[in-house]
């Protein structure tokens, strides 16, 4: 039987897809658990329009995906979401409700196929997500996931790079220290030279 996922299930399809699945499983598992509706033909044609209504902001040239992967670049998508006290979450924020909070956000449709999760995130905090949004053109995407009722812990600060290793140089000496700038130092030997002589005196030498 024909049914319509309300959310991801893994293995079947994703969210708002219309899939045939025996009816014993749609019936049994789908349907009480609220992961599937029937899909009639009133559910089936809202769908398609608007699947319809999306595509005509999804990009259709390269020009038109630069466009898009500017503004996303500067998009930060924030979910709140039910976590445990070590930041596990008790579900999960999906390529789904990407591809969603971005049509909400910002009006731009984007496949969520195209949406690089290689698993759903199950964790608290930041994200960078890649999204492409036409042949060969990928953005990363912000992506916050907050605890309902908190924050994230604030960012660590980048560290520093390390200083340059000091070179060891020989104590400067009371005259190096008293010289002025641009002044040389007079070595030892010229100092012995500038010495005033001795005194002369007409006394002989006994």
């Amino acid at each position: 039987m024909e049914v319509i996922l309300v959310k991801d299930v893994e293995n079947v399809g994703l969210r708002g897809e219309v899939v045939n699945v025996a009816r014993g499983y749609a019936r049994n598992y789908l349907l009480p658990r609220r992961l599937a509706e029937l899909a009639t033909d009133a559910r089936v044609a809202e769908l398609k329009r608007r699947d319809a209504e999306r595509a005509r902001h999804e990009a259709r040239t390269f020009e038109q995906g630069q466009q898009i992967a500017e503004l996303l670049g500067k998009t930060v998508l924030r979910f709140e979401v039910k976590a445990g006290p070590t930041g596990a979450l008790f579900g999960s924020v999906t390529s789904t409700d990407i591809a969603d909070e971005l049509w909400r956000a910002r009006k731009v449709r984007v496949d969520r196929r195209k949406i690089d999760l290689e698993e759903s995130i199950k964790r608290v905090g930041r994200y960078e997500v890649p999204v492409e949004v036409f042949t060969d053109l990928t953005v990363e995407v912000k992506t916050l996931v907050v605890p309902e009722g908190g924050e994230l812990p604030p960012e660590e600060p980048v560290a520093a790079t390390p200083e340059d290793p000091v070179t060891e140089t020989a104590p400067e000496t009371s005259d190096e220290r008293d010289a002025e700038p641009g002044e040389e130092t007079p070595s030892s030997d010229t100092v012995q030279d500038l010495a005033p002589p001795a005194a002369e005196t007409d006394e002989e030498p006994r």
